[in-house]
């Protein structure tokens, strides 16, 4: 276990965006967060990433409370990409990469050839190596989320936080990204819309006005009653030739 959430609450302008949420994240696992819109996954990667602080419950990071922890120690460990992210236009892509290793970098600690390695990496594991020069107001919605995704590996995160980071991405690149993540290494949590691509993860969490109605390996809780009664729709399961695996199709209840 490298991060863990108990009993979190969070209640803003007298609404409960998450209440009574506990759960743990194993080292080197892929979670994904799961629920329609509104159903707390945005404020929940907040909390775990440390952003903001809980109104009620902790969250622990290697068994410290993360309240207790500096900012900068914080993000040594955990990065990042959240729905909104932005970067100023007056950058290049290298330069929005090379914002990940901020956390490194103090006066007894400049930049040096290994912060350039981390970024080199970092691009080349999104695809966007070719693009590293270009002025970050001509890419795309799609080459800036990889942009994003880039900056938080650059981090050299031992924790990947992710908000939907296959949105404005075509299909190839969205399988790309959902194949990078799973073979970073690192602990990471990841929400997502597309219950077909939520399937890859190890284990999900299903969120439901803000509290935690399922949690498991998503063959095992992705079952017609819950994805009913969470989600609204009927699903029949149908197995893909190519590989053996479990492929969903949704209609309306």
């Amino acid at each position: 276990m490298i991060l863990d959430a108990h009993d979190l609450g969070r209640r803003v302008r007298g609404r409960d965006l998450l209440d009574g949420v506990s759960l743990t994240i194993a080292r080197g696992e892929v979670l994904g967060l799961v629920g329609p819109n509104g159903s707390g996954k945005s404020t929940l990667l907040r909390l775990l990433a440390g952003l903001v602080r809980p109104d009620r419950g902790l969250v622990r990071l290697d068994g410290e409370p993360m309240a207790a922890m500096p900012q900068r120690q914080i993000a040594r460990q955990i990065a990042l990409v959240a729905q909104s992210a932005e970067t100023s236009d007056r950058i290049t892509v290298r330069n929005a990469v090379a914002l990940g290793r901020t956390p490194w970098l103090d006066a007894l600690r400049p930049w040096s050839d290994e912060d350039d390695t981390h970024v080199a990496y970092a691009l080349r594991r999104v695809d966007l190596a070719h693009l590293a020069n270009r002025d970050w107001s001509t890419l795309s919605g799609g080459e800036r989320q990889r942009a994003h995704i880039a900056r938080a590996l650059a981090q050299d995160p031992q924790i990947l936080l992710l908000d939907e980071p296959t949105n404005h991405l075509d299909i190839r690149h969205q399988l790309a990204i959902l194949d990078l993540v799973r073979s970073l290494g690192v602990s990471v949590v990841i929400a997502l819309h597309d219950l077909n691509q939520a399937m890859r993860c190890d284990r999900l969490a299903v969120l439901q006005n803000g509290r935690l109605r399922a949690l498991g390996p998503p063959a095992e809780i992705l079952d017609p009653a819950l994805l009913a009664r969470v989600f609204g729709v009927r699903a029949n399961a149908l197995i893909d030739p190519h590989d053996g695996s479990r492929v969903m199709r949704f209609h309306p209840c």
